[in-house]
């Protein structure tokens, strides 16, 4: 017994979340039904069981744009999708906490240069530091998720 999740694109859905991709990658499969315009007859809704979901506090043309959102959001968090696995757990919304800043080479650039802590190789300084920019740039740009259960 295959049950896909049936979902609606819809600003007047509830807000899909990373830990929904994430679910949404666990799965085997999921039908995306997009509106246009006007959007989908509720009678279709409530006889289909679909379950609205929004990508955000805005209006599209139709659903299509939102589906490819949803999906690209969920298709990266597939095994074998990024080439290291562990690269979604340290992005922004894991842990609750928007992602720190990030730093290639070279070392200076237009006369900035990189956070000394990042070149010292103490790694748990390193990881100190993250975890610090993360908080900072988590109530400065998004207030709304300090009081998650995560960010403590």
């Amino acid at each position: 017994d295959d049950v896909r999740p049936s979902l609606l694109t819809s600003p007047r859905g509830r807000p899909f979340k990373q830990d929904d991709a994430r679910k949404l990658a666990q799965q085997s499969g999921v039908v995306i039904i997009c509106g246009r315009f006007e959007g989908v007859d509720q009678r279709v809704i409530e006889a289909r069981a679909l379950e609205e979901v929004s990508i955000g506090d805005y209006v599209l043309s139709g659903g299509e744009v939102a589906a490819q959102v949803l999906l690209d959001a969920t298709i990266r968090l597939l095994p074998g999708v990024m080439g290291n696995h562990q690269s979604a757990d340290s992005e922004s919304f894991e842990g609750g906490l928007l992602e720190y800043p990030h730093y290639t080479r070279p070392p200076e650039w237009e006369g900035q240069t990189i956070p000394e802590v990042l070149t010292s190789g103490n790694h748990a300084k390193i990881e100190a530091w993250r975890r610090q920019q993360s908080e900072v740039l988590t109530r400065a740009r998004r207030p709304d998720l300090v009081g998650n259960k995560k960010f403590d």
